[in-house]
């Protein structure tokens, strides 16, 4: 049964990442998310067998049928990864639920896919144009405050407390502090936007110790890329220390490293316990 849900949620997620395809791409352009998908070479329109997820990509060698133009590797990555996010979360939801799953816990996995698929369009569309679209970060902070408010209400039967509700303000606010004070230059308003639903999400402990994930994950990453630039002759000089580097893809993935492997990395639980 464990086998079958985590199939259906993967194939679920393959096919939620082809609709978020079309939004990182259509979004802000004018165009309309019901459109027939085409070719951006020749302007060929997909059937429909051209576009099943993943499957289609590689049966086509990543190529259009019409014109044979190499497709953008994004639309399988974008794919595999959702449905490979649905899949782990339905288990992390689903999976320890020994009774008839609730309605709490059916809203809980709603709204957790529902999330990271925004998240996902966030973190291809910020690496794309290194912007944050605020609908999608106001989108993603709703979600991560009812999920707070339905935890409340489901296991405590009260109301999130003050440090709860304060906890994506607080996430917030030393990135609002940098984009004022570096006026833009260091970091973009949108991080501080998406942080507030960060904080939300993961509740304070969990969403500093993501902050720190993410600042140690795009050091790690910058770093690499520069030294790919400076050793391999063939690489791309396009990187340097003064380029603007798109942070939201690393709080994405610190986000989510500790919502599947809950962390305290300065052990502050123990700290507001105290409190």
């Amino acid at each position: 049964m464990e086998l079958f849900i985590i199939t259906f949620f993967a194939i679920l997620g393959a096919l939620i990442g082809s609709f978020l395809n079309v939004v990182i791409l259509r979004f802000n352009t004018g165009n309309g998310i019901d459109g027939r998908s085409g070719c951006f070479t020749c302007g060929k329109t997909l059937h429909w067998y051209e576009l099943v997820p993943i499957a289609s990509f590689l049966v086509q060698q990543g190529k259009c049928r019409g014109c044979k133009s190499s497709v953008s590797r994004q639309y399988i990555l974008v794919e595999f990864f959702t449905g490979l996010l649905f899949a782990l979360i339905s288990a992390r939801v689903l999976f320890p639920v020994v009774e008839t799953y609730s309605v709490v816990t059916i809203l809980n996995l709603i709204i957790a896919l529902t999330a990271v698929s925004i998240l996902m369009v966030i973190f291809v569309y910020d690496l794309r144009h290194k912007i944050i679209p605020d609908i999608f970060s106001y989108g993603f902070a709703f979600l991560a405050l009812t999920r707070l408010v339905l935890y409340y209400q489901s296991y405590i039967f009260s109301f999130p407390g003050i440090l709860d509700l304060l906890a994506g303000p607080i996430v917030a606010l030393p990135f609002a502090l940098i984009w004022y004070f570096s006026k833009g230059a260091w970091m973009g308003f949108g991080d501080a936007k998406l942080a507030i639903g960060i904080g939300w999400f993961l509740g304070l402990v969990g969403a500093v110790s993501a902050l720190i994930l993410a600042f140690y994950v795009g050091a790690v990453v910058s770093v690499g890329l520069l030294l790919v630039q400076k050793y391999l002759p063939r690489s791309k000089k396009s990187l340097s220390f003064t380029s603007e580097v798109p942070f939201a893809p690393f709080l994405i993935i610190g986000l989510l490293i500790v919502y599947f492997f809950p962390l305290d990395l300065f052990h502050l639980k123990t700290f507001i316990s105290l409190l």
